[in-house]
């Protein structure tokens, strides 16, 4: 088929990904070749394509992609996560919308909801990935609850459970009062807030000076859970209050002043109140004083029964009352201004609220240690390799992990409650049943008699086990492909998820495995706008990626968004760089066409374009080595631009132009052959990061079977190596280019016609000059080269390191406007000198400036006097 005069991604971008599908082109079975393995990230079943998704699953197709055209058996499993809270959510608020409460529906009703969300969008984002040109093996497809991924889950639970790491406790959690869960300490964001520090006055109990003690806090509402306030006993100030109570303001509770060297001596007065079921610290002090707790807050951030006041408002209504009560009864000593971080669920946006309750949690000390040796051992590389000390500070600081959700979207947890007390777990009711009957000795117990646990896991609890439970590791731990596939290769991700998803990870890959889950991990950036603000629907400053991609095409979406990120930093993403990758796109097109639309002839192949083939081969060679490089130090923007670099400076702005047959006629056909052979490589470099266009043309080089393709193409490998001779070859012809865009200037300047032949002229004999003249005179319709003894007459002269070229000007150019030309800038330059000359000679100026402002200015001098001299010369040349 004849190629189009333009190129058009939409009458590429489907013809092809289909033809890839139909021919199982990204599909993969073990084999005898070395496998090739990425996981994806997978993205919650709710969502849709971002820009965040756009950059991390380019990078993936590049990674799978370039290993395929290594000979590699190239494995990318794709799937989603069921995302438990984000999911839950959605289908609450779908339900609210058609008048049902949550709380009106049984469990089972609840899940049928969720499940008819989940087929209605679930596959809504793999399915867009597809317009991208992501080549997953979409036969793979998982997703975090199908059967297989479930009953790794809970058999994971059950055995961690047996080996003692999982246990059940009444603990201080995060929660989060929207959605109604516990969330682990990584869930939790913490944002800079302009908040008030309150100092509130607590009366000594039974002082007849009528003294009190004052306390400085941020959240006054939790008054009503005070159950003692705290000093530090070396403080000076605050001695007097030792062995003494206090009442707390409002309330009238009566506590107890207990000593801590836990106070903080400079913060606020130095008097802590002690809340135990609302603050971390507070409850580590409760339970080292075996304090009363009195848990003020419902589930839903209103106050409780137990608070005695406020009783059913709004956690932040009552922060608002309870400052203008305090100060009506005379118990505010004063309110200031004051900058903390408070803490917000990551999934709801909404302040969470510390609070005890009972939890399944994960022991982390014993799955750590193998987990840090290997990455700070380098067993796994982690690319920025700066993130390795993040990693190290988490683990070696790491907390057990609480992995229950009270929440109905998810993994129900199998644990199995007994009539009489305790419970047993199991991976399910029948072997529960089982468990309880040996357990009590009472034969005659039912499933009915067992209640199961009502909360169900943590999403990344499921995940966690990704790399192992996409190939049936935890079910079937010896079978084919866990074995071949596993461990996975590289895995790409933003550093954003390094704990809740990368450590675990790794933790259950040695817990299950043995080893690592994965070699490299490949940290992206966050893509932010052009004023460097992170991408957001709030924000309203990201574009919607399948609106770029049917404005710039997939391809010049991938290029331009790889142009601009480097592993591990953060992306200014503009359109302008889609518009770079469509013009890209453009450029190689029309490259294409003007070598496709040559008439070949078997003629004899020029000296020009001998040595141009041999210059670019050479080029091709260097630069190969060099994208080879580049991909092993997952440097992939750079190693886009090495290819993108040869294809455009080199192979189309020096190359063609070189080997270019004149208007009518033909090339010859060995310089063809290599032409096309330069451009097969090129496409294969170029495929992985833009999959379309190149196997469009590729297919056009010449005529390929039914099911071939670009995908499965090697990649050109060159054994030779680069030799000094080749070096010195590149760095002769990068002389000649100079040569060439010094001839190029002179006709600029003289605005000397490209058909009008030239001269060259060159002082002493330079014989790499000599030996790329035909190059030179291709290039630059130029008549002849010769060597002179001296500078001639009427030549206008330019300089390629300490070589002088000289090109005779004679009738070419209108002496008289030539020489008008020059004294008006000789008369600048002059003036120039002049008022440099006026500085230099200040005294005042020389004596007081910095060193380097003279050095300046003397350059200056030295530039304008060099300029002077040369243009004094050339006058009197053009004058004779």
């Amino acid at each position: 088929m004849e190629l189009a005069s333009k190129y058009n991604p939409t009458d590429v971008e489907g013809k092809w990904y289909q033809y890839w599908l139909d021919n199982k082109l990204f599909s993969s079975k073990p084999d005898g070749r070395e496998p090739y393995t990425i996981v994806i990230p997978p993205p919650n079943v709710t969502g849709v394509l971002h820009m965040g998704h756009m950059l991390n699953n380019t990078i993936q197709d590049i990674l799978v992609r370039r290993a395929r055209m290594q000979g590699k058996n190239a494995c990318w499993v794709p799937g989603t996560d069921h995302a438990s809270i984000a999911t839950e959510a959605k289908v609450v608020n779908r339900l609210a919308q058609q008048g049902i409460k949550k709380t009106d529906l049984t469990r089972d009703e609840f899940l049928k909801h969720a499940w008819d969300w989940t087929d209605e969008h679930g596959d809504i984002i793999l399915k867009q990935l597809r317009r991208l040109g992501a080549s997953c093996d979409w036969d793979r497809t998982a997703f975090t609850m199908d059967e297989e991924r479930s009953e790794s889950v809970i058999k994971v639970f059950v055995d961690l459970f047996n080996k003692g790491l999982i246990y059940r406790g009444v603990r201080m959690v995060n929660w989060d009062p929207k959605a109604l869960t516990a969330l682990s300490d990584e869930e939790v964001v913490y944002k800079e807030e302009n908040s008030k520090l309150f100092y509130l006055k607590y009366k000594v109990e039974g002082d007849k000076e009528g003294r009190y003690a004052v306390v400085a806090t941020t959240r006054p509402e939790t008054i009503m859970g005070d159950t003692a306030m705290c000093i530090n006993p070396n403080d000076p100030k605050n001695k007097w209050l030792k062995g003494k109570n206090v009442i707390v303001p409002l309330v009238g509770r009566v506590i107890p002043v207990i000593e801590d060297d836990y106070v903080d001596i400079e913060f606020g007065t130095g008097c802590l109140k002690v809340t135990p079921a609302h603050d971390v610290n507070d409850y580590m002090l409760g339970e080292k004083y075996n304090l009363k707790t009195i848990d003020i807050f419902n589930d839903n951030g209103t106050i409780s029964e137990a608070a005695g006041l406020y009783v059913g408002m709004d956690r932040f209504d009552v922060r608002e009352q309870i400052e203008k009560d305090l100060d009506k009864a005379g118990l505010l000593e004063k309110v200031e201004a004051y900058t903390n971080k408070v803490g917000f669920s990551e999934r709801t946006n909404v302040a969470i609220e510390p609070k005890l309750s009972m939890q399944w949690f994960l022991k982390m000390e014993h799955l750590a240690k193998p987990a840090l040796e290997a990455v700070m051992d380098d067993d796994i590389k982690f690319y920025p390799s700066k993130y390795k000390n993040t990693y190290n500070h988490w683990m070696e600081n790491i907390k057990d992990w609480c992995i229950s959700r009270q929440l109905w979207w998810g993994h129900r947890i199998p644990a199995y409650f007994l009539p009489e007390g305790g419970y047993v777990v199991a991976e399910n009711a029948e072997e529960a049943l089982q468990l309880a009957k040996d357990k009590t000795g009472n034969s005659s117990l039912t499933i009915d008699d067992l209640r199961q646990d009502e909360d169900c896991l943590d999403t990344w609890f499921s995940s966690w086990l990704w790399p192992i439970s996409l190939f049936d590791g935890i079910n079937n731990p010896n079978n084919e492909e866990i074995k071949y596939y596993y461990p996975t290769s590289d895995l790409v991700t933003g550093p954003d998820i390094i704990f809740f998803w990368v450590a675990r990870m790794i933790m259950a890959g040695y817990e299950y495995e043995g080893e690592m889950p994965f070699k490299n991990v490949y940290f992206t950036g966050i893509v932010r706008d052009k004023l460097g603000r992170k991408m957001s629907k709030s924000l309203g400053n990201s574009p919607d990626p399948l609106e770029l991609i049917d404005k710039y095409g997939a391809d010049g979406v991938r290029m331009g968004m790889m142009l601009a990120a480097p592993a591990g930093n953060d992306i200014l993403f503009d359109d302008s760089l889609c518009e770079q990758g469509r013009n890209f796109n453009n450029k190689i097109w029309n490259a294409f066409r003007l070598v496709k639309g040559w008439n070949v002839a078997d003629i004899e192949q020029p000296e020009y374009a001998a040595l141009a083939t041999e210059w670019f081969e050479k080029q091709l060679i260097a630069a190969t080595a060099e994208i080879e490089d580049l991909f092993l130090k997952y440097r992939l923007s750079e190693a886009l631009m090495v290819v993108y670099k040869l294809f455009w400076d080199e192979f189309s702005s020096w190359y063609l132009e070189m080997i270019k047959p004149a208007y009518g006629e033909p090339i010859d056909k060995k310089t063809y052959e290599s032409t096309l052979h330069f451009f097969d490589v090129l496409l294969r470099q170029l495929h992985p990061f833009m999959p379309f266009i190149t196997e469009e043309l590729w297919q056009h080089i010449l005529d390929r079977k039914e099911d071939e393709s670009i995908m499965t193409a090697q990649v050109e490998k060159y054994t030779e190596k680069e030799s000094d001779e080749s070096i010195k070859f590149i760095a002769s012809f990068n002389k000649i280019k100079e040569v060439v865009s010094g001839i190029r200037t002179i006709r600029l300047q003289k605005n000397i016609a490209q058909k009008d032949s030239l001269e060259l002229q060159v002082i002493a004999a330079d014989a790499e000059v000599l030996k790329y003249s035909e190059v030179i005179k291709k290039l630059c319709n130029i008549s002849s080269i010769s060597v002179i003894e001296q500078k001639p007459e009427g030549a206008s002269s330019f300089m390629v390191n300490t070589t002088e070229y000289f090109i005779p000007l004679g009738d070419l150019i209108n002496v008289e406007d030539e020489i008008k030309k020059l004294e008006t800038e000789l008369k600048y330059q002059e003036g120039f000198l002049i008022s440099v000359m006026k500085k230099l000679s200040n005294e005042k100026f020389v004596n007081n400036a910095p060193d380097k402002v003279i050095e300046m200015e003397r350059k200056k001098q030295a530039d304008a006097e060099s300029k002077i001299s040369t243009l004094k010369e050339s006058i009197a040349s053009l004058k004779k």
